[in-house]
């Protein structure tokens, strides 16, 4: 087994995206270096309901609740079984797969919150649940669970997405090298095509070109000075773009799977961010909790809501 070892939380529910959750990562994160814990939430039955036993009134209903309480054990149960299966077949050895199964404390989210603030490396779980129509865009504890934990990597996973490309949405904050260097130790001994991209938003009269436009004489000077703003971003992201692929290389990275691209004239950062992943064939897109703005939102960054929203079909890690 490799010294550099990662400790997974992967949270479970018995359902088909949580095995998919489980299938991604077995595939990205090479078993030698890997330690996996699938964690798992029971909300049992409530003592109020159990006491109806007693009166003939109610025994039917819970009768009922029992059959839906076995019903729930079952699903776990078989979900289990095709997990430890395929994570065998996926090099992974017994030791290093561990299932923790527990009663509700607080509550499914907070559970899971309070487990993964255990020294984990990151958490990962399937986009939507169990209950699809509880939240049409997002599994209601997937979505509490990536506005709650910072300080974490966090990793959604919809679909079945590809493994072997990765996308890493870097900005000019402070935190881009965070990112990057969760990149480079989440991803540390496998080999998969790396794209760093920056998006400038903005209209089209900022990108190159657009001195065939007509632009009234009083706005020329505007313009100028757009531009001007425009090729220092520029030339700011390409020095930020040479440090990640530096700080990459620190962490056993090949650089020659490394490109990166700036897109300009976009009005959304978000959309722009998935549009390049879906035309690149890139399954996983990394992303910061936060950008340049940190007073947008305290919790999380608009960019990074929005990608979680938009990219349904993909593996999107949230970093800080």
């Amino acid at each position: 087994m490799s010294d550099f070892q990662r400790n997974i939380l992967i949270a479970v529910d018995g359902s088909s995206q949580s095995l998919e959750a489980v299938r991604y990562l077995e595939k990205f994160m090479p078993a030698d270096s890997t330690k996996v814990t699938l964690f798992h939430v029971m909300n049992p039955i409530p003592e109020s309901f159990l006491d109806m036993e007693s009166d003939p009134g109610f025994r039917h209903k819970v009768i009922g609740i029992h059959a839906w309480e076995f019903q729930q054990k079952q699903i776990l149960e078989d979900f289990l079984k095709k997990a430890k299966k395929s994570m065998k077949q996926a090099g992974y050895k017994e030791d290093q797969v561990r299932v923790v199964s527990q009663a509700k404390q607080v509550g499914v989210a907070r559970d899971i919150l309070a487990e993964a603030r255990k020294g984990y490396t990151a958490l990962v779980l399937g986009r939507t649940g169990l209950s699809k129509a509880k939240d049409l865009i997002f599994g209601s504890i997937t979505n509490k669970l990536v506005s709650r934990l910072s300080g974490l990597p966090i990793c959604v996973v919809g679909g079945r997405p590809d493994t072997n490309k990765i996308l890493v949405a870097m900005d000019r904050s402070q935190d881009a090298m965070t990112i990057v260097d969760h990149v480079g130790r989440l991803f540390h001994g496998t080999q998969p095509e790396l794209l760093l991209l920056h998006v400038i938003r903005g209209l089209s009269v900022f990108q190159p070109g657009y001195e065939g436009l007509a632009v009234p004489k009083e706005n020329k000077y505007w313009v100028n000075e757009a531009k001007a703003e425009f090729d220092l971003a520029r030339q700011e992201i390409e020095a930020v773009f040479q440090q990640g692929i530096r700080n990459l290389e620190s962490h056993g990275v090949d650089t020659h799977r490394v490109t990166t691209r700036v897109v300009t004239g976009v009005k959304s950062r978000a959309a722009a961010i998935v549009e390049e992943a879906k035309k690149g064939g890139y399954g996983t897109i990394v992303i910061g909790r936060r950008g340049l703005s940190r007073v947008e939102e305290f919790v999380m960054g608009r960019v990074s809501n929005k990608v979680l929203q938009l990219a349904k079909k993909g593996a999107i890690w949230v970093v800080s």
